[in-house]
């Protein structure tokens, strides 16, 4: 999963993320402001962004339009010490605020979990298919398969997402932190990898090709 923070010191996003850590496989990119904000969510694909209040409404309220118009299913959190602003917020078409503990990381954590616990999963079992995110390992009717680094994390992210069908572009955004630097091409190698190994224990496909829109994971 891949997140955007806007408004926040680097030293708190970096113990935000390992709080994160606790729950996702995830990357947090740190936007400045609005502007800079802006200039992330053009280029990347994120499934979650949390803003630090501002105060500068109309900045937000266009720029929440932008983020939920390229991909509707991003959640969109605001931090703010200004109880009075929540109802507002809301009306923007924000998904939660957060008023209180803006200063505990831990705790922001935990309220992204409960937004985005439809993608936390420490294991996925389908049958006999077992995929331990936790451990990074996969078992198929007792017998292990092998599968490592990005090629695992593709099949975790499909995983978790159950039959929803993602780009290469939006694969390439959640699992590398430079994406812009990762081919098309190594996603359709890492997916082939899987199919490969996956079938030759199961015997059929797990990762289906939906022609022109990218793949999902159906069982």
């Amino acid at each position: 999963m891949r997140i955007l923070t806007v408004g926040f010191e680097d030293e708190y996003v970096a113990e935000l993320e390992i709080e994160l850590d606790r729950y996702f496989i995830c990357i947090v990119d740190n936007a400045k402001d609005m502007y800079d904000a802006t200039n992330f969510t053009d280029f990347r694909h994120y499934e979650l962004v949390i803003i630090v209040d501002e105060g500068v409404h109309f900045s937000l309220e266009r720029y929440v339009n932008e983020v939920k118009k390229k991909k509707s299913e991003t959640k969109i959190i605001i931090l703010t010490y200004n109880a009075k602003q929540q109802s507002l917020f809301f009306n923007l078409g924000v998904d939660d605020v957060i008023y209180q503990h803006c200063e505990h990381p831990d705790l922001v954590a935990a309220r992204v979990l409960s937004n985005m616990r439809h993608l936390f999963g420490g294991q996925v079992e389908v049958d006999k298919l077992i995929i331990d995110i936790a451990n990074k390992r996969i078992a198929y009717d007792d017998k292990n398969i092998s599968l490592n680094g990005k090629t695992f994390d593709i099949l975790a992210y499909l995983a978790l997402r159950e039959k929803r069908v993602f780009s290469k572009d939006e694969i390439i955004n959640a699992l590398w932190e430079e994406p812009e630097y990762v081919s098309d091409n190594t996603v359709e190698v890492a997916i082939n990898q899987i199919r490969k190994r996956l079938k030759s224990i199961l015997g059929f496909q797990v990762i289906h090709t939906v022609r022109r829109r990218g793949y999902k994971f159906a069982y």
